[in-house]
């Protein structure tokens, strides 16, 4: 998972209105729920049935961390479907995101201008068609490259184009991610 792609998914995280379920028995509890059958919660996590019918009935109560690590995982990908696509789909159509980076930004620019990247910490919010291209290009498996592309492209026109009003000429090309957050 990219740097872009991870952000959007502590993002998601951050809509949950209630907890996922914190005890492991209640966490496979929730995954059978979802998936039906004790059978294709052990294929999702990648352990034998009767390990998931243990760790159901409580008999057994501390899996391994690599384990426990995609049990959180795969719960954390369930929780709360409804809100999590309600605040993209606002973000989407109305309220746009915020990103958050710390990253070299390096240009391309008429002759007599510097187009040495450096390194910026910025805080932007984009629009929503920025964000609905986002979540577009997550859906369809994109690239982490062709993501950070479109952010570059959104930063490019709301941060250093002023939405139009300047450097029409300048191309933004975002490299070495230093950090990179999204919230919406």
């Amino acid at each position: 998972m990219g740097e872009i792609e991870g952000a959007i998914e502590r993002a998601d995280q951050e809509a949950f209105t209630r907890q996922p379920p914190k005890s492991l028995k209640a966490r496979i509890n929730f995954l059978v729920g979802q998936l039906k059958t004790t059978k294709a919660v052990a294929t999702e996590l990648g352990v034998s049935q009767r390990s998931v019918e243990r760790y159901r009935t409580g008999e057994r109560k501390h899996p391994p961390k690599p384990i426990a690590d995609r049990i959180d995982t795969a719960v954390r990908a369930r929780w709360q479907p409804k809100v999590r696509g309600r605040r993209r789909k606002q973000a989407a159509t109305a309220t746009g995101i915020t990103v958050e980076t710390r990253a070299r930004f390096g240009y391309t620019a008429p002759v007599g201008t510097t187009d040495d990247g450096r390194m910026r910490r910025l805080t932007v919010h984009l629009p929503a068609v920025y964000a609905r291209r986002l979540f577009d290009a997550q859906q369809q498996g994109a690239t982490d490259q062709q993501m950070r592309d479109i952010v570059a492209e959104g930063l490019q026109e709301v941060y250093f184009k002023d939405g139009g009003g300047r450097a029409q000429a300048l191309e933004v090309a975002l490299t070495d991610i230093d950090y990179f957050d999204v919230s919406y």
